[in-house]
């Protein structure tokens, strides 16, 4: 299962996605990434941030060993992995517990990690006879450096999150409040600014395949720079008060 809710009570355009099979300690099955990608392709396409969360007490142990058809699995872990790439805003992963398997996988899918301080991280599939794909390897190198990532999947070792802390992987320890007021200080920063330089992360720490990332990438800095928001910007640093941005 996969509960979706708009937080305007912490601040408007948040968007909270929680894993909630707690019996299961969230491990992910079919369904729930179904519900996923929908919600990517849903509600979170509004959202200025989206937090993505597990129900305790776990963020996400893996996936159900009990309801995992290989190709089908794979192919919808793989939609929703690249469906947060794809959203034009900051998806954070707030993350308590195990985050274990697919859980890694989410983590390292998501642009922003906080985690509490008895969280851990890892992708045993040497411990259970199974190879993760391509994307899941070079994600896991860009995002918690090569060095963790071998030792995540050829000794089958898992970090704690102060230990990912350290080295630059979690970007924060906290719960979930601690993730959802992040959420609301960059739900007031500029919209097309973000948009921007998430396409230009992913074409980094995902290469793609497109050969007109180069142009996309350009198109929004362009887009950036001549938006309204860019003058609104300016004004507002000159006048010495907030920007309003309004995404234009």
């Amino acid at each position: 299962m996969l509960s979706v809710q708009r937080r305007d009570d912490i601040a408007d355009g948040i968007v909270q996605l929680t894993i909630d099979r707690p019996d299961r300690r969230n491990a992910v099955d079919r369904n729930t990434l179904s519900a996923m990608h929908t919600a990517l392709g849903g509600p979170a396409t509004d959202a200025k941030v989206v937090v993505l969360t597990g129900a305790p007490p776990a963020f996400c142990a893996g996936a159900d060993l009990g309801d995992v058809d290989e190709s089908e699995f794979t192919a919808l872990l793989g939609e929703v992995l690249s469906g947060i790439g794809a959203l034009s805003v900051p998806v954070i992963a707030a993350i308590d517990g195990p985050a274990l398997g697919a859980g890694t996988q989410l983590a390292i899918a998501c642009d922003l990690r906080v985690a509490t301080a008895s969280s851990h991280f890892g992708i045993p599939a040497a411990r259970l006879g199974l190879m993760v794909d391509r994307w899941t390897v070079e994600r896991l190198g860009a995002e918690f450096g090569w060095a963790i990532a071998r030792d995540m999947l050829l000794a089958a070792t898992t970090y704690g999150a102060e230990d990912l802390l350290r080295a630059g992987a979690v970007h924060r320890i906290g719960d979930l409040s601690s993730a959802l007021e992040w959420a609301a200080e960059i739900a007031v920063l500029a919209p097309l600014s973000i948009a921007g330089h998430k396409l230009a992360l992913e074409a980094v720490s995902s290469p793609d395949a497109r050969t007109d990332v180069d142009a996309l990438i350009e198109a929004a800095r362009q887009r950036a720079w001549t938006s309204d928001d860019a003058r609104e910007g300016r004004q507002a640093f000159l006048e010495k008060r907030p920007a309003r941005f309004g995404g234009t």
